[in-house]
């Protein structure tokens, strides 16, 4: 507050000497030398007996006095700025943290005391629920300062603590559709097993519409579900990618007709899932749906428009396994594994760069061996940015127990409310891609010990079960909407 005290009273003093010369008339000098008029005479007198010092004299003093105007509210706007953000203390940060460009880190609230019975060890790995130090550098790759005691999670406490209570209140409302209607099959649930890269979308819904999350009350609601399906919507040759908009805004209007639920909030307490990329941009003729609904989308960019953090959330692009993940403990020879199609500036920096390396294996096209034998021999696998940020390379990794290298700027990635990223993977920019092996060589054994054996801790959120199981994909995402509800339950009224 001094601070900005003394600047003002200088900056005003400043703006006082200003006027006083220009009253003075030192500004506007006129033909005769001992003419010193006042600037108010300037009204006065005809345009054509000014002189021409006048009309520059004019503007260049305007623009002093904007100048100075501000410097006055730069002095004095900073302090007003802090003053504010001092005074509030908010649950969640508006943006990405500042320590990484990737993931926003959420503050511990408190801690919390749990009953006994809960399954510590199903969820952190250890037989005494305890969690073993990790150590991970600040700046990826570089010889910052260490970081000791990093938890897999955020704030275990909290959350565990959380995810009891969720399981216990949480309740979720779909809007109904009869197995007759016309688009049955966008609205309801597989009756198969998911498969394809963008099966995550038909796990959720089938695993929603069987768990106790669903209530056919919907004063009992926290949310509610806009069950369409992007993915079948895409492939329904009435509709197609092209169509998608279209379908979308009729279908909002519709509900928001039949029911009073949408209007109440403006479908603030409304959410939709979709891991094809083009379910962003499917709400173009529906903006409050992009707006204020919730989306659980696969394509997560803080980049992009369409997608708003801490509204919306990421949901992980899984390629669906049933099999139990490897349990092998074989040495894995090869620094580093990328395969892939170059459609993105990305990679093909990094196959530019990396091609023909001993050590950094980044293939492009078809492999000549398993894509599993790859994985299981490297140390560090590669999520590299295609056309979107997301691909399914990151649960692959940990499916297969390989350090995840996260080479897509601005992704907002699964579950960054809940895991510390930092504790099992890297974050490279791409800028960085030439000195990726420098990076890489940088990580001592013991880093890579905790990293890989964090992986093994948290790939189990990274699956998808029918039926779900606890702390699996479907629980986490559950979570993730958990923490989006309202306070605030809106009556039928």
């Amino acid at each position: 507050e001094a601070t900005e005290t003394s600047s003002s009273v200088y900056v005003a003093s400043v703006l006082v000497a200003l006027f006083s010369n220009f009253e003075k008339g030192q500004y506007l000098p006129l033909n005769h030398p001992k003419q010193m008029a006042h600037p108010s005479m300037l009204l006065h007198r005809p345009l054509a007996s000014l002189p021409s010092s006048a009309f520059f004299f004019l503007p260049a003093t305007l623009a002093l006095f904007t100048t100075l105007f501000i410097l006055f509210y730069i002095f004095t706007t900073p302090s007003l700025f802090i003053s504010h953000q001092h005074k509030h203390n908010l649950k969640y940060p508006l943006g990405p943290s500042q320590s990484s460009p990737l993931t926003p880190i959420l503050p511990s609230n408190g801690s919390f005391h749990l009953s006994a019975k809960f399954p510590f060890n199903d969820v952190f790995g250890g037989e005494d629920g305890t969690v073993s130090p990790v150590s991970s550098r600040s700046h990826f790759g570089s010889k910052g300062n260490s970081m000791n005691d990093i938890d897999v999670f955020r704030d275990g406490d909290i959350f565990l603590e959380d995810y009891q209570q969720m399981n216990r209140s949480f309740k979720i409302y779909v809007y109904p559709h009869r197995r007759d209607d016309p688009f049955a099959h966008v609205f309801l649930p597989v009756d198969f097993e998911p498969g394809g890269n963008y099966a995550s979308e038909s796990y959720f819904k089938k695993a929603l519409m069987n768990s106790h999350f669903i209530t056919e009350d919907p004063r009992k609601a926290d949310l509610f579900f806009l069950p369409f399906s992007i993915a079948r919507l895409r492939h329904d040759r009435r509709v197609g990618g092209g169509g998608i908009q279209s379908f979308i805004r009729d279908y909002i209007s519709n509900i928001s007709t039949k029911y009073p639920y949408w209007n109440r909030t403006g479908g603030a307490d409304h959410f939709y899932v979709a891991c094809h990329s083009i379910g962003r941009s499917a709400m173009a003729k529906a903006e409050d749906v992009k707006l204020n609904a919730i989306q659980i989308v696969c394509s997560s960019s803080y980049f992009l428009p369409g997608y708003v953090a801490h509204k919306d959330a990421s949901l992980p692009q899984v390629w669906p396994r049933t099999d139990d993940p490897p349990t092998t403990t074989s040495e894995r020879k090869k620094l580093a594994f990328f395969a892939g199609a170059i459609n993105s500036p990305v990679r093909e920096k990094l196959v530019k760069f990396w091609r023909n390396d001993s050590e950094i294996y980044a293939h492009f096209g078809r492999l000549k061996t398993p894509y599993a034998d790859e994985l299981l021999g490297s140390k560090f696998c590669l999520h590299v940015k295609g056309f979107e940020v997301n691909t399914a390379r990151i649960a692959d990794s940990l499916y297969y127990g390989c350090v995840p290298i996260i080479l897509a700027n601005y992704y907002d990635l699964p579950f960054a409310d809940i895991l510390n990223w930092k504790s099992f993977s890297i974050a490279v920019v791409t800028v960085d891609i030439p000195l990726l092996k420098k990076i890489l060589r940088g990580i001592t054994s013991d880093e890579y010990s905790s990293l890989r054996g964090n992986v093994l801790k948290v790939r189990k959120h990274f699956q998808w079960h029918v039926p779900p199981i606890d702390f699996d994909a479907f629980f986490m995402v559950m979570y993730e909407l958990w923490l989006r509800r309202s306070c605030i339950r809106m009556s039928n009224d």
